[in-house]
């Protein structure tokens, strides 16, 4: 029993927050209740306890439980992120996440040119060898291809040596994910940033900060194109 109430719970909260997410679910609008739920509206009252601890959505008296303004979503969330895949909120979720891409790398790599150790190039070198891997094949494998890239980013992060540029940029880690899964299934997108990655790597090999902001700033308008790309009417 107590397992179908937890799948129960989890199909609640995730069929709600699509919803909300997609703009089904509008800002001031009230929670339906899910067809079918039947007697357990325990399952109902936990999920809305997980959107309210999200921002999504508030219960007041006489009022009932309704969505909140976008500007009160915990936008960095796993779950709320997951839950803005496709559609006009999910293109321009991702615009915004390269916009802070854009500012908050290549300082992160100027950093990382100049601090860091012999064991943090090795752990984004091996990250960088995982990425050419994964496409050296006639197909990308795109999974191995996302963890590498993402253990590449986050290599650069840690050998930034700056606790809390590593805390702040951990927080966006999950729409990080989010981006590289989407910019990398274009059609050749992935090989073709790897030149750029490779700059990136060998400007923190050679210690030259201005290198390292200058190859991060062109990978990062890269994404930008392939990000303009998917936002772009067919």
């Amino acid at each position: 029993m107590r397992a179908v109430s937890t799948s129960l719970h989890r199909r609640i909260v995730h069929g709600l927050g699509r919803q909300i997410l997609s703009g089904k679910l509008r800002p001031g609008q009230a929670i339906p209740i899910p067809a079918g739920l039947g007697a357990s509206r325990t399952a109902l009252r936990e999920a809305l306890k997980v959107l309210t601890a999200k921002g999504l959505v508030e219960a007041r008296p006489r009022v009932g439980t309704r969505v909140r303004a976008r500007s009160d979503w915990q936008l960095f969330d796993k779950d709320v992120i997951s839950w803005q895949r496709g559609g006009r909120l999910g293109a321009a979720f991702l615009n915004e996440v390269t916009e802070v891409r854009e500012i908050l790398e290549p300082a992160t790599a100027a950093l990382a040119a100049k601090r860091a150790s012999k064991d943090d190039i090795a752990e984004i070198a091996r990250a960088y060898g995982d990425m050419e891997a994964a496409t050296s094949g006639k197909r990308v494998k795109l999974a191995a291809f996302v963890d590498a890239d993402f253990r590449f980013h986050a290599g650069i992060l840690r050998a930034s040596g700056n606790e809390l540029l590593t805390q702040l940029g951990q927080t966006v880690f999950s729409a990080l994910v989010l981006s590289f899964r989407t910019t990398t299934t274009r059609p050749g997108a992935a090989r073709a940033s790897l030149p750029r990655h490779r700059a990136i790597l060998n400007a923190i090999k050679r210690g030259n900060p201005a290198a390292a902001r200058r190859a991060m700033l062109s990978l990062m308008a890269h994404t930008a194109r392939e990000v303009h790309k998917i936002e772009a009417p067919k």
